[in-house]
């Protein structure tokens, strides 16, 4: 029987909460994205994830276990081969990944690729290393409007990212670009998550601004997920931030975009007013874009402290027949080395009005435990590849 009718499921993208038993395989030694953003805080002022129980599953200098949470928490491992976030994501909807995506944070994009995307593009490509997008653009932006070329970049993350100049570059150009990029990478060995077009505005350094006129070309979800089924069988899946990039729209019946963390907890808040029966599915993706790959603690820091205020507005609005879940798809510590991810657990948030006990649960085998809880609540059954154990009867 349907316990809730509708679910809330926000993703505070990059926040682990300490490392995975494996992480010293990916590269990852003592990492904790939480615990060391608390140690860079002089008054860390998150009181309403205290009160669901947060630093109950990560120890934090300055902020004290609250001795009787709202809800239930408990930490999650990852159990696929990856600590990205396609990966992250897809693993909470059910899907398990044993093969990680290509990342080209050190070296850039192999010679045969770059060649075969200037062949088919028609472009001279410039950039093809590892920057941070407004970086990249101070030193390469007046250039690529001068002579045309095309800047091509990527991260810590599996993707391919273009610069196109929406006045002289153009979106529609800037687009096909992107386009044909993703059909090349669908090989094996160029095989990324996503080939991102990143349009700027502005004539020369200093007033170079990126739009929101962004879009991601991600991979379909390699098998059927959580959201699909949802779907299916006829349950509202409402995506806001880069969830529907991240799925590629599969599985999702209504999208909004975000221009930042603070609006996609506007957008969240403003979808709790709504009617509607299924899930709500948010991914905040300031903390990893600006602070994580960063490595800026303080920034991430002060922006959980921003999450905390719109939290503080939007429990109010929950109903009786609400459940909100609280987790993230990797970490990113931000006093860590270099600037990709982290290998670590993730924390499992959840609460509703309706909720008559709290506590924390046995640490859950895989990030599918999101998933499974969902789709439990609905009386939707998980195709048998799919991993995940439903945590709902402890939640009632």
């Amino acid at each position: 029987m349907q316990r809730y009718k509708r679910i809330f499921t926000i993703v505070i993208d990059s926040l682990g909460i300490g490392a995975m038993a494996d992480s010293e395989k990916f590269g990852d030694v003592g990492v904790n994205t939480l615990g060391h953003i608390a140690d860079h805080m002089e008054n860390f002022k998150i009181p309403n994830l205290r009160r669901l129980g947060i630093a109950g599953l990560c120890p934090m200098k300055g902020v004290e276990p609250e001795k009787t949470p709202l809800g239930y928490s408990m930490k999650m491992r990852e159990a696929s081969n990856g600590k990205d976030t396609m990966t992250g994501h897809w693993e909470m909807m059910g899907i398990y990944t044993t093969k990680p995506f290509k990342t080209f944070t050190d070296t850039g994009f192999p010679k045969e690729l770059i060649e075969e995307l200037e062949r088919r593009t028609g472009r001279t490509i410039i950039g093809n290393k590892s920057a941070s997008g407004t970086e990249i653009l101070e030193e390469l932006g007046e250039e690529e409007i001068a002579t045309g070329h095309m800047i091509v970049y990527t991260s810590a993350d599996s993707v391919l990212q273009i610069c196109g100049n929406e006045e002289t570059f153009g979106l529609k150009e800037l687009y096909r670009c992107c386009e044909i990029a993703r059909e090349l990478t669908l090989k094996e060995e160029w095989r990324v998550g996503r080939v991102i077009a990143r349009p700027y505005v502005g004539k020369k350094k200093g007033e170079f601004v990126r739009t929101a006129n962004r879009h991601d070309y991600a991979l379909k979800p390699t098998k059927t997920t959580a959201l699909d089924l949802l779907k299916k069988n006829g349950y509202d899946v409402i995506s806001i931030g880069k969830i529907r990039d991240i799925f590629d729209g599969e599985g999702i019946t209504e999208s909004y975009k975000s221009s930042s963390s603070v609006h996609g907890m506007e957008q969240t808040i403003e979808a709790a007013g709504k009617d509607f029966t299924g899930l709500c599915f948010v991914n905040l993706v300031d903390f990893d874009a600006l602070w994580g790959h960063r490595r800026n603690p303080v920034g991430y820091g002060k922006e959980l402290e921003r999450f905390d205020e719109k939290l503080g507005e939007l429990l109010p609005l929950l109903k009786e027949e609400d459940l909100l879940i609280i987790t993230a798809d990797h970490g990113n510590d931000p006093t860590y080395t270099g600037t990709d991810h982290t290998r670590e657990k993730v924390p499992f948030l959840a609460w509703s009005p309706s909720m008559k006990g709290h506590g924390t649960l046995p640490e859950a085998e895989s990030f599918g435990a999101v998933g499974a809880t969902v789709l439990d609540n609905f009386g939707v059954a998980k195709e048998a590849d799919m991993i995940g154990t439903s945590v709902l009867s402890e939640l009632l």
